[in-house]
């Protein structure tokens, strides 16, 4: 009876590691190469060859079309009516920021390892949290330091009346850096937090770049890797302890 109960609980053990395993291996999978289900996005990532201007380092691989990446640098574009200008005109050097901005968002594969669900009438998914490289976040603030705006975070609460975004009633127009003090504050607040600064550089492969040379390959695609492989991990360390106790009881059976 003893033999038999130490067969079935080796089993057990071997059955519910193969199985954990199996759970990260998934996880990390499709955290990798994977496409929001957002408002502008292909179901799958793949080549676009004529992606436009600032969104063609994407364009081996990309969750953006051709057309979304055209519109991507147009001031009020269809992709979401959006004014960049809703203060007066914004800086050239500001707004390639922005340009560069949609085009991670609306392109790049390489997000899996935060995208979150949400219940929005326009998107069922979003990024949160995404580890943006400290000199692009920094370079962003500094080059928007003199473009003018009236609000802190720009995902909600302008006045849509006219169609696009307008300022919304009371809400004054200053300079970015009084509504963004820091670079962190200006990456992190702006879009609900969709990034968080990051403490890594450019190359590390631990933050994701949003400018970076295609001819040098897509440096994302290690972070993201890296990110999955973490989360993954975490999920199977945390049936270590049962697994553990399961092997306990059996050597108690054995002896």
């Amino acid at each position: 009876m003893a033999h038999l109960m130490t067969v079935q609980l080796l089993l057990l053990v071997m059955w519910m590691a193969e199985c954990a395993q199996s759970r990260a291996t998934r996880a990390r999978t499709e955290l990798l190469n994977v496409c929001m289900d957002a408002k502008h996005h292909k179901e799958k990532p793949g080549p676009e060859d004529n992606l436009h201007d600032q969104c063609s380092p994407w364009k081996t691989n990309s969750c953006c079309s051709t057309n979304t990446s055209q519109e991507a640098h147009k001031d009020i574009s269809y992709l979401y009516r959006f004014n960049w200008n809703h203060c007066g005109t914004m800086t050239s050097e500001c707004k390639r920021h922005f340009i560069q901005d949609t085009c991670l968002y609306e392109c790049s594969p390489n997000l899996g390892p935060w995208i979150q669900q949400v219940d929005q009438s326009w998107r069922k998914e979003r990024i949160l949290d995404v580890p943006l490289c400290k000199e692009d976040c920094q370079q962003w603030w500094e080059d928007c330091q003199s473009s003018f705006t009236c609000k802190s975070n720009w995902h909600k609460g302008w006045n849509w009346s006219s169609g696009h975004n307008e300022c919304p009633v009371g809400a004054s127009c200053h300079p970015f850096t009084f509504y963004f003090p820091t670079s962190a504050a200006l990456c992190e607040e702006i879009w609900s937090h969709s990034y968080k600064l990051s403490n890594y550089s450019r190359g590390s492969g631990r933050c994701i770049q949003m400018w970076f040379d295609p001819a040098q390959g897509n440096p994302n695609e290690e972070v993201a890797r890296f990110y999955a492989e973490a989360m993954s991990g975490a999920g199977l360390h945390g049936t270590w302890p049962l697994l553990c106790s399961l092997s306990l009881v059996l050597l108690w059976v054995i002896s």
